[in-house]
């Protein structure tokens, strides 16, 4: 999967891209308060992409510099009987914001979704990111309002 945007591509990853998604997915996770850790995110990312436990779209500018991407985790829904994905996380670096490449990348996403015959894409905010919010439901996304979430924390000792 390749499309060019502009000055942008954003494609699929591979495990060679991880020093250009790393940096990238450590920004993401400090943007949700935790603390800079590239070894962790590295880690996490390679055992991602070598298990093919998710799909790492990557947007990239004319030099090769990461500009954002998004990850896709593969479910499926029982009710529909069908798969769908997760997009867990969307990440753009500060200067490429309010350029259209958050847009991009989940326009990515639904295609890659609808190649896979995906029913469907779903994903998660924090009810203050407003900004994202409002970028989701401009591109069609529809809030649940007849579902709660819930989640339970499991001690690991």
């Amino acid at each position: 999967m390749r499309r060019a945007q502009g000055k942008l591509t954003i494609r699929r990853a591979v495990i060679t891209d991880l020093d250009l998604a790393v940096p990238l997915f450590d920004a993401y996770r400090q943007f949700y308060r935790k603390p800079a850790d590239a070894v962790l995110a590295r880690r996490f990312l390679l055992e991602r992409l070598q298990n093919r436990d998710s799909v790492i779209l990557l947007a990239s500018d004319s030099r090769g510099s990461a500009m954002g991407f998004t990850q896709l985790y593969p479910s499926f829904s029982s009710v529909s009987a069908a798969r769908i994905f997760i997009l867990n996380d969307l990440f753009v670096v500060p200067k490429a914001r309010r350029s259209g490449l958050g847009r991009q990348l989940l326009s990515a996403a639904k295609d890659f979704g609808q190649k896979e015959a995906a029913v469907g894409l779903t994903l998660s905010t924090e009810v203050t990111n407003g900004a994202a919010q409002a970028l989701y439901e401009s591109e069609g996304w529809v809030r649940q309002r007849d579902f709660y979430t819930y989640q339970l924390a499991l001690d690991h000792e």
